[in-house]
């Protein structure tokens, strides 16, 4: 009788499985039809879609794939269970960049005496309160649940103790051959722990199913057997008054917290196994890799600098060293971006990659604006943090940045040369130091140059190479000229309500992260959310969607935007010039800029002394080709050292795309800035001497 009532039991719950399963298939093929027949409808959809697969994270990303536990067509949980421990426990050898739960900071570099940082684990802690509010709701919500499920799991452990006097349960007996065979032979197992293990929405809800599923009727199961064998269940009630089985029970679970498993990690010097404790699952399951996770697990070398600037912003210089190189390039993000994108497209396609493999020392800027909020004042409020705008990207941010790079390059050279004077080195740098911005980062970069030379401290670069620079914006779409009224009529109210643009929480932070899993594996859903956010750009063909699903808009992080830095942008679209930022009051600009309207940028031109290499898009709505000439134009007029090029590409496949063109020519202007050799340096030195001596002798 039992032997039916199970065989009714698995058939009905294989059924059941299968049923959810292919219902929630159709429906998530329905929304992708639905959307391909929309797609249809809409205009222009063409241009716009023409480098939707072009956005991938190099190292490790791969197609769809259908969930684990259907793949031979027949559900298995517990199968599907162990390959969660599998996947949990490689999941720590796939990047070798020390994620492992470390909370401490790692040791300092030897050579610039900088401490590396890691903020991919540094949560919001400004929304933990609301999270843990939901949190303690919904665990009160399913607290009934959680005690229907509780009472035949505590049967059945009881069950098992007292039909097994083994000191090991048969299905831990079961999976440690697996673990087993899974180390011996994890060398050959490289290519699928460098796959993407990411799952979207849709596959989340074919696990929680199935989880359901198998706890409703692994309650059942237990009740039936429960019900056909009396003398068994009296047992189990006589147990929970018998003292030996309450002594037991403390070994049992004594035994249970002191389990580890054998595993072997990848990249250790040494290849024995390590100790390592169990775990069951990966939380989440999304990619939270930082730019340090990429660029180490591609073999190149990394340091990370804490740089804070004389506000109190902390921000994170991240680097690709050449500590002996005599030239350096800087590269500065763009708004709503990190140093993630200059290393996004892999070996092949990241400017950052290829400007180390020409032999040039690599460093990755950040802006402040991180959710993170790092500031040296731990209790700063959220208005406090937010109240910035492009001026201090430019007049705080860049010079805080190129002054640490100064400071690591001239110290590093002079272990290398230990027979120059300090003299000889503050009269010459010993390096040349190139910039190359994009967007928001090109805008910021010639604010800082400017204010620099009006300041008459020196700026430290050799050549400005600008990809899409922001500054001049009168030319924009319909959306942009509505967002930009918006903004100047309700900024004074809304300034006081939103002090920025951001994921506000973990949970939607990681909901986007899967949602964007979930367009990348339904292409007609993710080209209709693709084409209508090209809309609201203006037509922009930037792969949008695509930017989404990388790592640096992940749960723990993600840069914003403050909303003094919007209300900056619709300044100098609403006045047409590059100017600094407008206080709203003469007082207010007075008190910071010695005048009544703010610093104009653009007349100011005049004061940039290096080259600048302008470079525009075709296809580029955001910032179009007429406004990046308007630069060239303003540029010439000043007597600047400027060039200009366009090539066929929108706003974004500066950074996230794959340009092998762009890259050929960012690396020809690179080129064009020699570093000084050691025979110009001691000319120069020696004329320097002389020019000295013959004042002392004029003065004599």
């Amino acid at each position: 009788m039992q032997r039916i009532v199970d065989n009714a039991l698995a058939v009905s719950k294989e059924s059941v499985k299968t049923v959810t399963y292919e219902s929630l298939n159709n429906i998530a093929s329905c929304i992708n039809g639905v959307s391909a027949l929309l797609l249809t409808l809409l205009p222009g959809k063409a241009n716009i879609l023409e480098g939707l697969h072009g956005w991938e994270l190099r190292p490790t990303l791969r197609g769809p794939r259908l969930p684990r536990w259907m793949q031979n067509g027949v559900s298995s949980f517990n199968h599907f269970i162990h390959e969660l421990s599998v996947d949990s426990d490689t999941s720590s050898l796939d990047y070798s960049s020390g994620e492992e739960e470390s909370d401490g900071p790692p040791p300092a570099s030897p050579s610039s005496q900088c401490s590396r940082l890691s903020w991919a684990s540094a949560s919001a802690k400004s929304e933990g309160h609301w999270s843990d509010w939901i949190t303690f709701i919904l665990w009160w919500l399913i607290l009934p649940l959680r005690i229907l499920l509780w009472v035949p799991q505590y049967f059945l452990r009881l069950f098992f103790k007292r039909s097994s006097r083994a000191p090991a349960s048969p299905r831990r007996n079961q999976h440690r051959p697996r673990f087993s065979k899974t180390n011996s032979s994890k060398y050959h197992d490289v290519p699928n722990r460098a796959t993407d293990r990411r799952r979207g929405v849709v596959e989340d809800l074919h696990l929680a199913i199935e989880i359901c599923i198998e706890a409703i009727f692994d309650f059942f199961h237990m009740a039936t057997h429960l019900i056909l064998s009396p003398s068994e269940a009296f047992g189990i009630m006589f147990s929970w008054f018998s003292p030996s089985s309450h002594s037991s029970k403390e070994k049992h679970d004594h035994v249970s917290d002191d389990e580890t498993l054998q595993t072997a990690t990848l990249g250790d010097a040494d290849p024995s196994l390590t100790e390592r404790p169990t775990r069951l699952y990966n939380t989440m399951n999304t990619d939270t890799r930082t730019c340090q996770d990429v660029i180490t697990e591609l073999g190149y070398p990394y340091e990370a600098i804490r740089v804070v600037t004389s506000d109190g912003y902390v921000l994170l210089l991240e680097r690709i060293p050449r500590r002996d190189a005599r030239k350096a390039v800087y590269l500065q993000h763009g708004i709503l971006d990190s140093s993630m994108g200059w290393v996004s497209n892999g070996v092949v396609g990241s400017p950052a990659f290829a400007a180390y493999d020409q032999g040039y020392d690599v460093f990755l800027g950040n802006f402040r604006g991180l959710v993170s909020r790092d500031h040296v004042n731990k209790n700063i409020s959220s208005k406090e943090y937010w109240r910035y705008s492009i001026n201090e990207h430019g007049t705080e941010d860049i010079p805080a940045m190129i002054e640490k790079i100064h400071e690591i390059k001239t110290s590093e050279l002079k272990l290398s040369q230990p027979n120059n004077t300090d003299e000889e080195i503050n009269k010459e740098e010993p390096y040349k130091l190139c910039a190359v911005c994009h967007s928001l980062g090109g805008a910021a970069i010639l604010m800082y140059v400017i204010t620099r030379k009006i300041k008459e401290k020196p700026h430290r670069l050799s050549r400005l190479i600008l990809l899409s620079p922001a500054g001049f914006h009168e030319d924009s779409n319909l959306g942009f000229t509505l967002v930009e009224y918006i903004f100047l009529f309700v900024s004074p109210v809304l300034s006081r309500l939103v002090p920025a643009f951001y994921i506000p929480t973990r949970f939607f932070r990681m909901l986007l992260n899967k949602l964007a899993r979930d367009f990348h594996n339904y292409p007609a859903l993710g080209g209709l959310v693709q084409t209508l956010m090209s809309y609201v750009v203006g037509g922009d063909s930037s792969n949008w969607v695509g930017v989404l699903g990388l790592p640096h808009y992940n749960m723990n992080d993600m840069p914003a935007v403050s909303f003094r830095v919007a209300q900056h942008l619709a300044q100098i679209k609403h006045t047409g010039k590059f100017r600094m930022f407008d206080y709203g009051s003469r007082r207010g600009n007075v008190e910071v800029y010695g005048s009544p309207e703010p610093l104009d940028l653009g007349e100011s031109y005049r004061f940039i002394d290096v080259p600048v290499d302008l470079v525009a898009g075709k296809k580029d709505k955001v910032i179009r080709p007429s406004m990046v000439r308007k630069h060239y134009k303003v540029m010439r007029e000043g007597g600047v050292d400027v060039s200009f090029n366009e090539f066929e590409y929108a706003h974004l496949d500066f950074t996230f795309s794959h340009r092998e063109e762009l890259l050929a020519y960012v690396m020809s202007r690179l080129l064009l800035v020699e570093p000084t050799s050691v025979e110009q340096r001691q000319t120069s030195q020696k004329g320097m001497k002389l020019k000295k001596k013959k004042k002392e002798g004029t003065v004599v």
